[in-house]
């Protein structure tokens, strides 16, 4: 049988991947928690970052409502409205004000239209849609039908695609809440605890990134070896 290609080397990439994405989930989670407790010295509550950064951009018609759940926020494009979990909400911790400024730096995105956003929000439910699906697809075209199989790689294609395309969404994000932040809402010794809140959890967004590449060449392999 051949098995050459990708043959068994994806799980060379994959394996890593996954120990990346476990130790970036642990520190995302180290470090909200470390600075969850670091109170802001501004005594801004991550709504009214949220709100400031808003309103300095011209984004008053941009809701901010508090979400259930810790690390749940995020900015719905679809309702203009963004989300925050209570710590943050209601929080003035660094960690707090770094994920409100965040947030908002995603309504600023989409405020100018800016293109990975919208290639991203574009694609995003066929993604959805897709994702439920893939496996399922997979499964019979390994016992049923090999074309299935083809169709759901397809598929994982635009979850790769999406993946990729939220690594400059994220950093972008990050990078305009780092100037909104050092520009009267922390203190300049607190900017690089900020720092390492949005560099933590931009590193799920890496991690996520290289598991589905992992995951795709893992699907490639798969579909050389039922053709053959």
């Amino acid at each position: 049988m051949y098995n050459g290609g990708y043959g068994g080397n994806w799980i060379l990439f994959l394996f890593p991947a996954l120990l990346f994405a476990t130790y970036a989930q642990i520190k995302v989670s180290t470090s909200f928690n470390k600075y969850l407790r670091v109170a802001s010295r501004s005594g801004y509550t991550g709504r009214e970052v949220a709100r400031m950064i808003l309103d300095r951009n011209g984004l008053y018609d941009v809701r901010i409502e508090p979400a259930a759940g810790q690390l749940t926020d995020h900015y719905d494009p679809r309702t203009r409205v963004i989300r925050l979990s209570r710590d943050v909400y209601n929080g003035s911790s660094i960690a707090a004000v770094s994920v409100a400024a965040h947030e908002a730096g995603h309504a600023m995105q989409h405020g100018e239209g800016y293109f990975p956003l919208i290639i991203r929000n574009n694609i995003a439910p066929v993604v959805s849609l897709g994702s439920r699906f893939v496996w399922i697809l997979v499964l019979l075209g390994l016992v049923i039908e090999p074309f299935l199989l083809e169709v759901g790689i397809m598929l994982y294609l635009a979850v790769v695609l999406f993946q990729v395309i939220t690594l400059p969404v994220e950093f972008n994000a990050s990078r305009r809440a780092l100037y909104q932040l050092e520009n009267g809402i922390v203190f300049r010794d607190e900017v690089g605890a900020s720092r390492k809140v949005l560099t933590a959890a931009a590193l799920t967004y890496v991690a996520a990134t290289l598991v589905a590449i992992g995951q795709l060449l893992r699907l490639l392999a798969l579909s050389n070896r039922r053709r053959d």
